[in-house]
């Protein structure tokens, strides 16, 4: 799988496995197995998804060397500021069985976010975190981040699919080298997105299917992806990207697919913010 440099040096694979709302034990359990077995090397996973566990249970049963695989975490609101921080990164590593993570993340831009990444900062001089960012922040917040602490981001993970390409906020992170990464990069299926005409039409060209275009697409504009699925079909199919490549058509025309809005996660609504605040759950 293709691999792109970082700001701090280090390399992150473009295509990963996501695990959000696979919220059955063992159906996760069977879907990281099954993306290991495909040929995923990277794994998505939160504190707040509760399946760091079984993404853990996974990579053990796997045999696959630790070190082959780039694991990624984040810590949520309920846990922000220093010493929270602290504690709920220790908590993952115990639930996912390692002792470091590629890649920890701070999941909004809500609560004591400077604590956390204080916290952050110190654990990737500790060397127990091998990348640190952060997921959902628009310019204002992770412009504030960076004048406000000694690393900046390395990741920046944001809803980005065809109809939200967010190209204000990847032109202020290209200027800063934050590595964009990509969720719910199908939309969740909204906008009737596997059956859309033109990604049909440049799928066919190809014998590919809408989604494997998309995550192409997401590829050759070097944006990290990390697809999800309980199915076995269908991990192997949105890992079966690299035996073609889009023309530069063929990129405008997904380019011109972008509404400018958000359609799953608004994180400046105040409604949002709230219900964001109130999840809580046990680690």
């Amino acid at each position: 799988m293709n691999e792109i440099f970082l700001n701090n040096g280090g390399k992150i694979p473009l295509l990963g496995f996501g695990v959000f709302q696979i919220t059955n034990q063992e159906i996760c359990e069977q879907s990281v197995s099954s993306a290991l077995k495909t040929g995923y090397r990277m794994i998505d996973t939160a504190a707040c998804y509760g399946n760091e566990k079984a993404v853990g249970r996974a990579i053990q049963k796997s045999g696959i060397d630790r070190r082959e695989i780039f694991l990624v975490s984040k810590v949520w609101i309920q846990d922000a500021g220093y010493e929270k921080t602290k504690l709920s990164f220790e908590k993952t590593l115990q639930n996912l069985q390692t002792d470091y993570l590629d890649l920890y993340l701070i999941h909004m831009p809500y609560g004591d976010y400077h604590g956390s990444w204080r916290a952050m900062e110190e654990l990737y001089e500790q060397r127990k975190i091998k990348a640190i960012g952060v997921c959902n922040f628009l310019p204002d917040r992770l412009e504030d981040l960076i004048l406000s602490h000694k690393i900046k981001p390395m990741v920046n993970q944001i809803e980005l699919h065809p109809f939200c390409q967010q190209k204000k906020l990847r032109q202020m992170m290209r200027e800063h080298t934050i590595q964009p990464m990509a969720w719910a990069p199908f939309a969740e299926g909204q906008n009737n997105i596997f059956r859309n005409v033109a990604l049909s039409e440049i799928g066919a060209k190809y014998n590919k299917t809408p989604a494997q275009v998309i995550l192409r697409w997401l590829l050759q504009s070097n944006i990290v992806a990390i697809p999800k699925s309980v199915h076995a079909e269908r991990i192997k199919e949105n890992f079966d990207i690299s035996g073609f490549e889009l023309s530069l058509n063929d990129m405008h025309i997904v380019e011109n697919m972008d509404l400018k809005q958000s359609l799953i996660l608004d994180i400046q609504s105040l409604d949002e913010v709230k219900r964001l605040h109130n999840i809580h759950f046990e680690q």
